[in-house]
């Protein structure tokens, strides 16, 4: 039934991750049908009520499905299925750090620029057949792009960095193709891949971003596209240094009919420099979401590259929504012209608030991750029961599984809604529920 695959296990936790383990390398197909519980508890010398337990933990988490009889199977889980949905439901009294909202007391008042915009839109009503890209905020945005190093290219205006990806992806690339993606990663980005019926090959990461001989492993083994994220990375806070971008950049040069995408998550929320990759490759597009600084809700997302891919961009969108409502480009040329965000104060928050609970975690032993951003990345060797056993301290943390391929566990903490007095007792239930973990890279 398992082929020569050996579940072990003593603990619901030990049996469940040792499920786990298996699917995550492949040794447990998708559709994989799983030892009934008595048998299994037999093999293993252990009570049935324990593996119902495992396999409760596991279906909870989404890595399993049981129908009835027919008993239980490791999940098929289709490409339109999101990956936030492996993840829990935080009950009442327990506190939800998954999430990856920004600290709404960090987010600029709106109401000055919407009532700026709306005045501007009754001298000027938004009509059919105007510029899909408002001047001001094509200027602003221009030049903030210019004044980090990123290479000149028309300007275009997405609904949220993912709108953006999308869009690139689909005008350049056709199903079957295969996309270098960072691993751990984004999980919507990872789930888009799929959606579009491209093949993700997983490039691992460290705190410096994609590791550059994974990156021409993967464009080596014929992967037409690269997706990387410039600084606070999804969901290491990975950023990408002067030295890391050079090698990648030489990489880069080696395959220049790459399509580049790079996604600077970390845009005014982040204190380190950017180190651009764009212009390598014939065919790039960089994007900015104002999601993090300014609101999720806003979904606005600045977009550059070379022509032929903005014109691209462009083509399809029209044939969508047309363009992104000029109303709220209008009110974030308000808020980035009256300096509505402080963005050093923004990275001193959010910096503060990371590197408290990564020094929290080593005095317990445990090894975290987080150079910038409003996120940290925990590696655990028992994914399923570190997550269940927070849950049951009260803290509901997003499950590694969100995010990664073939990348070893962990767990991921969105730092924005922490207080100082929460900081000790957050490291010290992550250190109860994960235990000291040896030092490794994320992959």
């Amino acid at each position: 039934m398992l082929g020569e695959y050996r579940i072990t296990g003593r603990r619901a936790s030990e049996i469940a991750a040792s499920i786990e383990r298996g699917v995550g390398s492949g040794e447990l197909e998708p559709g994989r049908l799983l030892p009934p519980m008595r048998g299994l508890a037999g093999l293993l010398g252990v009570n049935p009520n324990t593996v119902a337990a495992a396999y409760r933990v596991l279906r909870e988490r989404g890595v399993i499905e049981t129908a009835g009889r027919r008993g239980s199977r490791v999940r098929a889980r289709p490409a339109s299925t999101a990956r936030g949905s492996l993840g829990v439901q935080a009950p009442p009294g327990v506190r939800d750090v998954s999430e990856g909202n920004p600290d709404p007391a960090l987010l600029p008042p709106l109401h000055e620029a919407l009532a700026a915009a709306a005045r501007l839109h009754e001298r000027r009503p938004g009509l059919y057949g105007q510029d899909p890209v408002d001047e001001r905020f094509a200027e602003l945005a221009r030049a903030a792009l210019d004044a980090d190093g990123v290479p000149g290219g028309p300007i275009a205006v997405a609904s949220g960095s993912l709108d953006a990806v999308e869009r690139v992806l689909a005008a350049h690339l056709r199903p079957g193709d295969m996309v270098a993606v960072e691993d751990p990663g984004w999980g919507s980005l990872l789930d888009l891949v799929s959606a579009l019926g491209l093949k993700p090959v997983p490039v691992r990461v460290d705190d410096d971003g994609p590791l550059p001989a994974e990156a021409e492993r993967a464009l080596a083994g014929g992967a037409r596209a690269l997706i990387v994220t410039d600084r606070a990375q999804n969901p290491t806070g990975a950023v990408v240094g002067a030295a890391r971008a050079a090698e990648l950049r030489a990489v880069l040069a080696r395959f220049p009919r790459t399509l580049l995408i790079e996604d600077d998550h970390g845009h005014a929320i982040v204190d380190q420099p950017l180190h651009p990759l764009a212009g390598t490759t014939d065919s790039w597009a960089f994007v900015r979401s104002t999601a993090k600084a300014y609101g999720p809700d806003l979904r606005v997302a600045v977009l550059t590259g070379d022509a032929v891919t903005v014109d691209r961009f462009g083509g399809r969108q029209q044939l969508g929504p047309g363009w992104v409502s000029r109303l709220l480009q209008h009110a974030l040329a308000e808020l980035w012209a009256s300096g509505a965000v402080d963005s050093r104060a923004v990275a001193r928050s959010y910096g503060a608030r990371r590197d408290a609970l990564i020094e929290a975690l080593a005095g317990h032993g445990v090894e975290a991750h987080g150079r910038s951003g409003m996120n940290v990345w925990v590696p655990v060797p028992d994914e399923t029961g570190a997550v269940a056993r927070l849950l049951h301290a009260g803290w509901a943390v997003a499950p590694g599984a969100r995010f990664r391929m073939s990348a070893p566990p962990g767990v991921r903490v969105t730092v924005s809604g922490l207080a100082a007095e929460d900081v000790p007792r957050i490291a010290d239930a992550i250190a109860s529920a994960a235990g000291p973990a040896p030092a490794r890279a994320y992959g």
